[in-house]
């Protein structure tokens, strides 16, 4: 009999190439625990609702409101919603004939974008062009729309950092593009250096290798690094010498936990350094209520902002985005309610200020307490959490625990992560499903669970690790960078 179309040997060998380490191995089996009775604290995923964050009461407000906008007409609703929730939900229906459940423009709303606009503006000090912003479903598809507009074919490269998000990975190996890796130096708290960026280009187009954009995520994920105006500079002059696009990734904009590197937008940089550079380097910015101390990982809401890229792409761009029709619209309403927020003298201001204070606030000490309790560890070596939501830290594997995971066909930080999810149902996530130096070995572990469970959650695994590394030590040296 043939092989029928969607027979395993027959489907995109593309699709097959692409891997995503967050909802990989360890999460599969972890679900299974989970499905067994056992309690799995799931830290392999930055999803902070999940882990017991409370959305914010304002957003919630407005979007009920609007998604069941005969609640407005209750005469008693102003005894449920406070006025200003009222009367953003009564503008934003105003926004959209139809209402929820209608298609909105295929960029999204306008008046929406608008809001994003004004908000770069005050955030960079420079005006935005809401026609150059499109709302997506979560930065997500964003990243894929422009990774699909890039990539040609596998001749085609893409500068990611790695340790690297793998939605980079896996979206290049779908688009059938090649992934051209510069290394983030972990002694130097995951610095990146512009030698080292120069070195991998000249090593791609050695192998006949275009290399087309470059990726950076400020802040670092899974590395929580927060790049300086300074490094930022020798990105856009790097990226302008070598004529690429620079996609940056700036969804944990909002979550920095250290007063030294505050976070400062690629597109601030570019345009502060003034023409030519700031006329002809082609960058596009994205941004999500995912992250920050929004945490709406559930709704899909995104953005991303083009700058300097040609009004027929543009055109190109639109053109792709309109096969979908339309972003989520309630996303949308979530996406200017972020930009938008209450502001000074608002009925739900001081609530709204208390509650993404304290969200904050709170994750700056779980990053401390969590690279604290890394550090506690034996063989284990972790750079602080400057921003973002994760701790990666180094685990260095006793020779005997790696020859036990070569005997079980596992990389060697998936057999540790595999022995730490059986002995404490803690899901975390390997440090190979990022990338990282040959002999080195990590995990990445979200920052989100609940304050009050955190030494618990750190003294499970400081007597795991204690326990592992006694079963498997022979003091014969260990992986280490």
């Amino acid at each position: 009999m043939s092989r029928k179309a969607l027979d395993y040997d027959s489907i995109n060998e593309n699709v097959k190439k692409a891997q995503y380490a967050v909802r990989g191995e360890l999460y599969l089996r972890a679900s299974e625990l989970q499905k067994e009775g056992k309690r799995i604290i799931f830290t392999n995923v930055g999803n902070p609702h999940a882990l017991g964050q409370k959305p914010l009461t304002f957003p919630r407000q407005v979007v009920a409101l609007c998604q069941a906008p005969f609640l407005l007409e209750d005469p008693n609703v102003g005894l449920i919603f406070p006025a200003d929730a009222i009367a953003r939900a009564k503008h934003y229906l105003s926004l959209i004939p139809g209402g929820l459940g209608a298609y909105s423009d295929s960029r999204g709303i306008p008046a929406i974008r608008k809001e994003v606009a004004d908000f770069i503006g005050r955030r960079d000090g420079y005006p935005s062009d809401p026609e150059l912003i499109y709302l997506t479903d979560g930065a997500s598809k964003g990243v894929m729309q422009i990774l699909n507009t890039i990539i040609r074919g596998a001749g085609d490269g893409i500068l990611v950092p790695v340790p690297q998000y793998p939605l980079y990975s896996a979206a290049i190996a779908l688009f059938g593009g090649s992934l051209v890796p510069y290394y983030l130096e972990e002694t130097a708290n995951w610095g990146l250096d512009v030698n080292d960026l120069r070195q991998s280009v000249a090593q791609a187009r050695s192998k006949g290798i275009t290399v087309r954009a470059m990726v950076i995520i400020n802040p670092g994920n899974p590395t929580g690094q927060c790049l300086s105006e300074a490094n930022l500079r020798e990105i856009l002059n790097f990226c302008f010498k070598e004529n690429l696009v620079l996609l940056g990734d700036e969804v944990y904009q909002q979550n920095v936990y250290q007063d030294e590197r505050p976070f400062i937008s690629s597109r601030k940089v570019l345009l502060d350094m003034g023409p030519p550079i700031s006329k002809e380097l082609q960058l596009i910015s994205f941004h999500t209520v995912s992250k920050g101390y929004w945490g709406e990982c559930g709704q899909r809401g995104g953005y991303f902002e083009m700058t300097n890229i040609p009004p027929r792409t543009v055109d190109e761009i639109y053109k792709v985005a309109s096969i979908s029709l339309s972003p989520n619209v309630p996303a949308q309403i979530f996406m200017g309610l972020m930009v938008n927020p209450p502001k000074p003298g608002d009925i739900s201001y001081d609530q709204f200020i208390r509650e993404s204070k304290g969200i904050l606030e709170s994750l700056r000490r779980r990053a401390r307490i969590m690279t604290d309790g890394f550090n506690s560890c034996r063989n284990v070596i972790c750079n602080f959490t400057e921003g973002a939501m994760y701790s990666f830290p180094q685990i260095r594997l006793p020779p005997k625990a790696i020859e036990a995971a070569k005997k079980l066909g596992k990389v060697p930080d998936v057999f540790y992560c595999l022995k730490l999810l059986e002995a404490t149902g803690i899901s975390t996530v390997p440090g190979s499903g990022f990338g990282q130096k040959e002999g080195v070995f990590h995990l990445r572990t979200t920052i989100l669970p609940a304050e009050e469970d955190m030494p618990e959650i750190m003294a499970s695994f400081k007597k795991f690790n204690d326990s592992f590394m006694e079963e498997y030590e022979d003091h014969r040296g260990y992986s280490r960078m």
